[in-house]
């Protein structure tokens, strides 16, 4: 009984463990290449019920519509199956490749991810679309009925766009919030940018919003009410004065509009039937005017517009010569922080000050630009003695009041004791003789008067120092000359030819007593040929495939030389060109060697 059961249990586990296994969630988008103003949809599919759905972060787009949500059942033989599909309608804004991160979803008691998927955004043309399904769309009956309008009166009454501000009359550099406001009363079917604003003028950061869908909220504008969507929100700082204008944004949007049916057409006059516009809907540029800031800026103004707070911080009180120690100024509040200049703390002169390294914690919210800002300084005090810090001067403008407030800090003393490295460190503190320090008299001022040494005794103005002077002009002469009769003893091709021929030979004989010492016959006999043929070629100035016994004897015969050398040259030519194929008897090869190489000689000497 108890095996049964046991056999039972594992057959449900089994099955639990195949069903999970079959669970599949997953991400797809219509195009995987997009233009910017581009519409494409991302669906991320379940084929089981699910919960505690999370999108990923559509950075780089913006959600026109979504999470649109559709299920279906199916019953096949009894087995019922249920799946899910949420999607999202989504436009590229620019140009770049960008990853939508996975979503997540709980389904048979664990959590699922999604894969990343991989966009990539191209200038304003149509990306091609990745599959067959997608391009029958951008075919299909309902975009042929979209129709392009120009917004009329009606139109402009119940569609259009705010540029709304906090604030239009503001002093140069005071934070302003920026509202895209777009406010409706007919049905919006899609949408997509078709110009963002520049905003020439201002200094500008985007207010992120956490949540990618658009809150939409019910708004009375002039006795009417709308449906509102906040579009887009920047925190402005101008950046002069005068009136500066914010551009416009334009949106092109999709209205489904109600259309009178045909007479033949018995279902849209019952049902009715509906044509799709598109517009294009624009806002009015708002003017901000930019006072300048009042006189009488007071000391550390360094144009600091908001409300702030400073503080300042010393990590230590007492310390050693050359040890590090950290000096930090903390300014927090609301306003231009990422606009502020660089302090300019004053530290004591024997301190040696590197440049600050700034940390932001600064935040773009709707109430304005919020955070801290602070410098960390490191110092290095180089002597021992008793040092003070001076408070920093730090002010800024307060638009709500209109004027400079000025912040004090707190200044610190320090006691520097005496470093194991202080002997071998100099400190300045100006460029005058009566602040350089001495220090355990490792620095001792410098004479301006006396003579430290006279005139020839050391190598300046000596003889050896005019010899080498007058040596640099006669070595360039040197190479003058040499260059212009190497350059003449080398322009006759022929000449040296000849000059080389003894030297060429003497190659060929040396290979040749290597290879007589290796006893390879044919190799000996072979270098031996070569080298008189290659001696009499440039020492005659006939090539090589002209040379032959006749030609030999007449050049020779020409340049007054003996019949008996000659005689024996050719017998010895004609001996070397025999052995390379045949053994040869009645001279030995040592023989065959001495001669070649006395006979080199000889012609050599008479030529």
């Amino acid at each position: 009984m108890k095996r049964k059961y046991f056999i039972l249990l594992l057959l449900l586990l089994s099955t639990s463990v195949l069903f999970a296994a079959d669970i599949h969630f997953t991400a797809s988008a219509s195009k995987t290449e997009v233009g910017t103003t581009e519409q494409f949809e991302v669906t991320f599919t379940l084929n089981n019920n699910g919960d505690r759905f999370t999108p990923p972060s559509f950075t780089g787009f913006l959600v026109v519509s979504g999470p649109n949500t559709s299920t279906s059942m199916e019953v096949i033989n009894g087995n019922a199956s249920s799946s899910i599909a949420i999607s999202y309608v989504l436009v590229a804004v620019k140009e770049g490749t960008y990853t939508i991160g996975p979503a997540t979803i709980f389904s048979g008691g664990r959590q699922l991810n999604t894969k990343p998927l991989k966009i990539k955004v191209v200038k304003g043309a149509t990306a091609p679309q990745n599959n067959a399904a997608a391009a029958a769309q951008s075919q299909s009956a309902p975009d042929s009925r979209v129709t392009m309008k120009r917004p009329g009166t009606d139109i402009n009454k119940s569609l259009f766009i705010r540029a709304d501000v906090d604030k239009n009359n503001v002093y140069l550099g005071e934070q302003i919030t920026l509202t895209y406001k777009l406010y409706t009363r007919v049905a919006i079917v899609g949408s997509e940018p078709d110009k963002l604003p520049d905003l020439n003028g201002f200094f500008s950061q985007e207010i992120k919003n956490p949540n990618q869908n658009p809150n939409w909220h019910v708004e009375t504008y002039k006795g009417v009410k709308y449906n509102v969507a906040d579009m887009k929100k920047n925190i402005l700082f101008p950046e002069h004065t005068g009136n500066i204008t914010i551009d416009p944004i334009s949106m092109l949007f999709v209205i489904r509009e109600a259309a009178k049916a045909s007479d033949d057409d018995m279902f849209g006059q019952f049902f009715g039937t509906y044509n799709d516009v598109k517009y294009k809907i624009k806002s009015a540029p708002t003017i901000i005017h930019v006072k300048p800031l009042p006189p009488g800026k007071p000391d550390g103004f360094g144009g600091a517009v908001g409300k702030f707070s400073i503080s300042t911080s010393l990590d230590k009180k007492e310390i050693k010569a050359n040890e590090p120690l950290n000096y930090s100024i903390k300014i927090s509040g609301t306003g231009n922080l990422k606009l502020l200049k660089p302090l300019s703390p004053v530290f004591p002169a024997d301190f040696e000050k590197y440049d600050p390294k700034t940390e932001d914690t600064i935040a773009e919210k709707e109430s304005g630009e919020t955070g801290t800002r602070i410098y960390n300084y490191l110092l290095i005090p180089r002597h021992e003695g008793n040092f003070a810090i001076d408070p920093v001067k730090f002010s800024y403008f307060n638009p709500a009041t209109g004027k400079y407030v000025s912040v004090p800090t707190e200044g610190f003393k320090i006691k520097v004791n005496k470093g194991t490295l202080e002997n071998n460190v100099t400190a300045f503190s100006g460029a005058d003789k009566q602040d350089i320090k001495l220090l355990n008299k490792d620095i001792r001022y410098i004479k301006t008067s006396g003579d430290i040494t006279k005139n020839g005794e050391g190598f300046y103005d000596s003889t050896l120092y005019y010899s080498f002077l007058a040596f640099g002009p006669l070595l360039f002469l040197g190479a003058l000359i040499y260059g212009k009769w190497y350059e003449k003893n080398n322009s006759d091709i022929v000449e040296v030819k000849k000059r080389k021929a003894g030297r060429i030979a003497a190659k060929h004989l040396a290979s040749a007593q290597a290879q007589l010492k290796a006893n390879n016959s044919k190799s000996f006999y072979e270098n031996v040929f070569r080298g008189l043929y290659g001696y009499l070629s440039d020492k005659l100035n006939i090539a090589a495939a002209d040379l032959n016994r006749e030609k030999i004897a007449s050049e020779l015969k020409a340049r007054s030389l003996d019949e008996g050398l000659i005689n024996e040259l050719l017998d010895t030519l004609d001996l070397c060109d025999m052995a390379r194929y045949a053994p040869v008897s009645g001279i030995s090869e040592q023989q065959m060697f001495d001669k070649a190489k006395n006979m080199i000689n000889d012609i050599e000497d008479k030529l």
